[in-house]
């Protein structure tokens, strides 16, 4: 269901016609979607012709969007319409037929620019008339229907629309005494029209609409014959009766607010037959429409004017609409990043108004109801602002980001080979790196600097933020002639912290691809592929006895060669 205060600006993605059918209603429903997979929808509207409504037409409008497969016409994508007279239990079959895009008579079907491999069709919002005379009393209902193709592979659906005007009179058959041309409407929808006399001898017009200037003597009978498009509905011919007892009335609708220029409607239902104009323009979509979205910057009296289609029949009304805009503007005072203990902040700042609630991460802040407000902790911040008579606006989303400098640490030793390139690697917390000094590197602004030197080297590693946050690490690098492994001969595993773990020391080795320990029998007792900690004398949860152990060690050095080193240490316990 789409109607005026949601819908008002809304599209259909294929036909970009809109949503809200353009007779005024302000209401619309859509059946079906772009949802393929044999689908069908339907939606019923039922009610009762008056009594003393001998003569009697009601028009609905209608848009469809279909995909346009190779299919027959039985198997395409449609929208079928019933109308029943539940009172006698049968079918109006002149009034019930489907609508399709290909193989009809029926004109209006544009391809839609947005199609992909299987084109789609539109046809725009279009008026249809459905003769009921002769039906007086009798409760009718109208069957709407949408239905993909029977393959399941392509989609239909529509927008249905009943005008809530309905009569047994032609539209300008009744007139005022002070037109100076009238317009007879016959029923929407036929493939052609021919109008005459009471006496169907003198032609008069070959339009849907008769133009009479000026207006015969009231209570000339005058008639039409409709031919429909074939498949669509059956021959008819109508006579009404000209009169000039029209009475209008205006009516602006009720005095009304509009919050920050939010449209808001006016005015009432269109009629058929009557014209409008609003005065002044300004703030309105659509002044010449009997309900426009207004939306002033001030307050504004608004007077329509209504009138019947030949001029006469002159009447005003006026509605005030009360405009209200909050100034919505969201300030920052200072930055909206930066680190903790810099001495930076950062202030919000919104105009005074009768009410203000501050927001973090869409969640109301407690007690932070004033102009001004200071960030503590990062996230997202607006306000919602609020008058004195009803009117509310949230203010844009201002994102905060207050950092914290990471703690500095020193990174273990690197060893390189006198004069042999080594990648060193610095933590990546930051967004910026400086190291110093510059000596022997190939470059001091990359995380993964090349050295390549003689001599052992000590570095500052300055990582700063965006923000401003730094934190200043350390790299201690050490010249080694060649790449050695030791272990120890001997460790206690007695948990006094002093020799507890049996781990190789690698001076050089970049990759460890194994530090492995046997017993005696050739037992394997651990394995690790990590310097740290080590084996702790433990197999299986079982402390291991004095004993002697075999250990075996592989890997890469930082010249890239390989290393595989091997002897025995004593477990002593």
């Amino acid at each position: 269901m789409y109607n005026a205060n949601n819908n008002t600006n809304e599209v259909d993605p294929f036909g970009r016609f809109p949503v809200l059918c353009p007779n005024g209603s302000g209401h619309s429903i859509k059946l079906g979607s772009t949802e393929a997979g044999g689908e069908a929808e339907g939606v019923s509207y039922e009610f009762t012709i008056p009594a003393n409504e001998n003569a009697y037409t009601l028009i609905y409008n209608y848009a469809v969007v279909f995909q346009s497969p190779n299919h027959q016409v039985f198997e395409q994508p449609r929208m079928e319409i019933e109308i029943t007279n539940v009172t006698d239990n049968t079918t109006i079959s002149c009034a019930s037929y489907s609508f399709i895009a290909v193989g009809t008579a029926l004109p209006g079907f544009q391809v839609s620019s947005s199609s992909d491999t299987t084109a789609v069709l539109f046809k725009d919002w279009s008026p249809v008339s459905i003769d009921l005379s002769g039906n007086a009393g009798k409760t009718i209902r109208l069957f709407f229907k949408t239905a993909d193709c029977t393959f399941r592979r392509h989609f239909g659906y529509a927008y249905i629309d009943v005008n809530s005007e309905c009569s047994g009179r032609f539209v300008g058959a009744t007139y005022c005494p002070d037109d100076t041309a009238i317009n007879v409407s016959a029923p929407y929808g036929y493939a052609s029209y021919a109008w005459y006399d009471s006496s169907l001898t003198t032609p008069l017009g070959s339009q849907q609409v008769l133009n009479l200037s000026p207006p015969p003597p009231s209570g000339t009978v005058i008639a039409v014959k409709l031919e429909p498009y074939y498949g669509y509905g059956c021959s008819n011919t109508m006579f009404t009766k000209l009169k000039d007892t029209l009475t209008v009335t205006a009516n602006a609708g009720r005095d009304t607010l509009s919050c920050n220029m939010s449209p808001v409607p006016i005015g009432i239902k269109p009629k058929p037959g009557l014209h409008y104009t609003w005065a002044p323009v300004t703030g309105l979509n659509k002044p010449d429409v009997a309900n426009p979205m207004a939306f002033p910057d001030k307050t504004t009296s608004y007077v329509v004017t209504t009138m019947n289609s030949g001029g006469g029949c002159r009447i005003t009304d006026t509605v005030v609409v009360r405009a209200s805009v909050i100034d919505d503007s969201l300030r920052l005072l200072g930055k909206e990043s930066y680190c903790f203990g810099n001495n930076d902040s950062a202030i919000l700042n919104v105009n005074p108004t009768n009410s203000i609630q501050w927001f973090k991460n869409d969640a109301a802040i407690s007690r932070a109801t004033q102009p001004t407000f200071r960030v503590s902790s990062s996230g997202t911040y607006h306000a919602l602002l609020k008058n004195d008579i009803g009117c509310s606006i949230t203010t844009k989303k201002q994102p905060i980001i207050i950092d914290i400098a990471k703690p500095a640490t020193s990174y273990a030793v690197e060893y390189a080979l006198s004069n042999s390139p080594l990648t060193l690697q610095a933590r990546q917390i930051s967004e910026n790196v400086l190291w110093k000094p510059a000596i022997n590197l190939n470059t001091a602004t990359s995380f993964t600097p090349t050295f390549k030197g003689s001599q052992e080297q000590l570095y500052t590693i300055e990582l700063l933020t965006n923000t401003g946050c730094l934190t200043v690490d350390t790299q201690m690098v050490k010249i080694i002639k060649n790449v050695e492994i030791y272990v120890p001969t001997a460790f206690t595993p007695n948990k006094d912290g002093k020799n507890d773990y049996l781990r190789p020391i690698l001076i050089g080795l970049k990759d460890l691809h194994f530090f492995r320990i046997y017993n005696r029998w050739g037992q394997l007792l651990f394995e690790t592929k990590k310097p740290l900690p080590g084996w702790d004398g433990v197999f299986k949860g079982v402390e291991q006895t004095t004993q002697t152990v075999v250990w075996m060690v592989k890997g890469v050095g930082i010249d890239g060669r390989e290393y595989a080193q091997k002897g025995t240490t004593v477990l002593l316990r």
